[in-house]
């Protein structure tokens, strides 16, 4: 196992999930360099293992993500333009990781998630939120904007509520986040494992490769005109119909037993 300085890597329900744990605590698990490193190698190395049916998000201590340290904050004001642009370009690699990661990525969000936190949470497919979560867009209070993260925050919240939110920075909760769909789940904190815990189990019980389809349809779908989605999707469900993944769970269904991935 690959040793990293800010994050570790478990596996659980029979090495079928992985689980990636923010470990900043003492600065609310701010990003620094290393920490933007840590994440996108771990993703990277992950996302080569295709028995995964999918990866959790997570973050001890107090809070899921404040954003940039300060660190990087007082390195930025000494940078050039060109330096900031490679610096922000890490970041935007990372979320692009996420986001096309091969299968799905669950948030486990408590606490703070700020600005490069939100991020995270928007790349993600899944969010589950305790009901303490607090969000904000807080770059403009700096006399910045959320650039970088913007791609994935607008694809989930909308260019409405970007706009109110982006400009002001105001703080929302989590139930206004389930509202603008940037979560989709808000629990009490005590039931947040026991919420993270059945999702997950709906995850395993999917088929690996299919699961992978389904995200891979997501994102392509929308970027394709309706002839090209024809051929496509026709395509895609025959080959799934004739996968050995696909013949095994209609098999399964028809004779009425558990498919052989839930047995793994």
């Amino acid at each position: 196992m690959t040793e990293y300085a800010y994050i570790t890597i478990d596996y659980i329900l029979y090495n079928k999930i992985a689980t990636i744990t923010l470990r900043r605590p003492e600065v609310h698990n701010a990003f620094n360099a290393q920490l933007i490193q840590d994440l996108t190698s771990a993703f990277t190395a992950l996302a080569s293992n295709e028995q995964l049916h999918g990866v959790v998000l997570a973050a001890e201590g107090q809070s899921f993500s404040a954003g940039a340290d300060i660190q990087m904050m007082q390195e930025a004001i000494s940078f050039s333009e060109d330096e900031n642009r490679q610096d922000a370009l890490q970041l935007a690699d990372l979320l692009h990781t996420i986001y096309t990661f091969p299968c799905p990525v669950v948030a486990r969000v408590h606490g703070a998630a700020i600005g490069g936190g939100v991020g995270l949470v928007a790349a993600c497919d899944i969010a589950i939120a305790s009901e303490n979560a607090r969000f904000g867009f807080s770059e403009v209070k700096l006399g910045l904007a959320p650039a970088v993260i913007s791609p994935y925050v607008v694809r989930k919240i909308g260019e409405t509520h970007a706009r109110a939110l982006f400009v002001t920075g105001k703080r929302f909760d989590a139930t206004h986040a389930q509202a603008i769909g940037l979560v989709h789940t808000v629990v009490p904190l005590e039931r947040l494992e026991s919420t993270l815990r059945d999702t997950l189990q709906e995850l395993e019980s999917g088929a690996p490769q299919a699961i992978r389809s389904c995200k891979t349809l997501v994102l392509a779908i929308g970027k394709i005109n309706d002839e090209h989605a024809r051929s496509y999707t026709s395509e895609l469900i025959a080959r799934l119909r004739v996968s050995e993944e696909g013949q095994e769970g209609l098999s399964a269904f028809l004779e009425k037993r558990q498919p052989s991935w839930r047995s793994m």
